[in-house]
């Protein structure tokens, strides 16, 4: 192990972390008011969750731009862009609902997915220039900094809109004024980053495979599948839970205490994830993550009280850990570093754009299948079920081809 690049790297893994609480509570802040003011404004009943679905839009967009941008400028750059985007959806959204626009808030809303794009690149951040022993560590270490975005998201949401003064959709405008300064002081933490560059040498005399031969390599081919599922689902289904408490009877703040709970389940599991990774091997921890994630369904077409929103919710948390950072560390092993820009950028492309599909299909399923919440609510964690299969069926290939899989 080289303990001088690991010893930078443990540096940048703190910056990041500080990063991923402070900056990441903006997300589970939007996610639970974000579906609930954009229903409250909308012309169509059936685009309640069209804002989330822009967000994720957004960064599904941004993400094929801005990865080779890091590559050549830097991530700070890419991190700065993606704060100054955060601080700019932030503010548009608090305009449009100051004067009742959706159309406009759709556009707060698309510039949000600019900072989802580049949080999403702090996880290979983490891995740049550390050790083979140490990068599931890392990336583990930077998903767990999302364990105080969860604490201080929902419920800074929740209270400033419960103690803005006003009844109707104007009383998400605090919240979003909150995001804004997040993302502005937020550049703050992230000017402490030293992140290793590849060089121009290195880039122009490496050999570099194109994209097709990138996705023809079976690690990286399951990885993207595995990644993608992992996210789309938990955002199929997360998208749609604040609707469906509110539409079974229950507050707000209850729907704020369950995403909480599975923001918590997100990111809590992440201190020991690397660790599991590296004991019992990726390929394990993946699919344990999808087994999870097809347990969550399991609890949530049992029943629609509080307890079920609960467990099923901590479980999809949960199972998106070990999916999603499972995924990306066998991503992180499967590439040369001169190929990172062009297949981390096409990788939350594709994983994006599942989310991006995912979360237009929530808002339909929800609140146009069936005709009342338990029936979209139904019809939502249903939906999991294909998806599931498909990531499961492509682990166990790779975990049934010769040579080792291990990282």
């Amino acid at each position: 192990m080289n303990t001088v690049n690991d010893a930078r790297a443990k540096r940048n893994v703190a910056v990041l972390v500080a990063a991923q609480a402070f900056l990441g509570s903006q997300m589970p802040m939007i996610f639970v008011i974000g579906g609930l003011a954009g229903q409250q404004i909308t012309p169509f009943v059936c685009l309640a969750t069209l804002p989330i679905s822009l967000i994720v839009f957004g960064s599904m967009t941004t993400a094929p731009w801005l990865s080779p941008l890091m590559q050549k400028r830097g991530r700070k750059t890419g991190f700065y862009i993606g704060a100054f985007g955060g601080a700019a959806g932030a503010l548009i959204g608090a305009y449009a609902l100051s004067i009742g626009s959706f159309w406009l808030f759709l556009v707060g809303s698309y510039m949000t997915g600019i900072y989802m794009s580049a949080q999403g690149f702090y996880r290979f951040a983490a891995a740049d220039g550390a050790s083979d022993d140490y990068r599931p560590k890392a990336i583990s270490y930077v998903m767990a900094g999302g364990l105080a975005a969860a604490i201080i998201g929902p419920q800074l949401a929740t209270f400033l809109a419960d103690n803005s003064g006003v009844a109707n959709h104007e009383r998400y405008i605090p919240v979003y004024l909150a995001v804004a300064a997040l993302n502005v002081i937020g550049m703050l933490i992230l000017s402490l980053l030293d992140l290793p560059r590849v060089s121009d040498a290195e880039m122009k005399d490496a050999p570099m495979r194109s994209r097709r031969d990138l996705l023809r390599s079976p690690k990286i081919l399951v990885a993207v599948i595995c990644a993608t599922v992992s996210y789309a689902l938990m955002n199929l289904v997360m998208t749609s839970t604040p609707l469906a408490v509110v539409g079974c009877g229950f507050s707000e703040i209850s729907a704020g205490h369950v995403v909480t709970g599975h923001v918590l389940a997100m990111f809590a599991p992440s201190f020991f994830t690397g660790h599991l990774i590296a004991r019992f091997g990726v390929e394990r921890i993946m699919g344990l993550g999808i087994i999870i994630l097809a347990g969550a369904g399991a609890v949530a077409l049992q029943g629609v009280e509080l307890g079920n929103f609960f467990v099923a919710l901590i479980l999809l948390g949960l199972g998106w850990n070990f999916g999603f950072i499972g995924a990306t560390t066998l991503l992180t092993s499967s590439h040369a570093p001169q190929e990172r820009g062009r297949m981390q950028g096409m990788n939350d492309l594709i994983v994006f754009g599942g989310v991006t599909l995912a979360s237009l299909a929530s808002g339909g399923l929800m609140n146009c299948a069936g005709g009342d919440p338990v029936s979209g609510w139904t019809a939502v964690n249903v939906a999991m079920v294909p998806f599931l299969l498909l990531a499961g069926v492509s682990l166990v290939w790779l975990m049934t081809r010769p040579g080792p899989v291990r990282v």
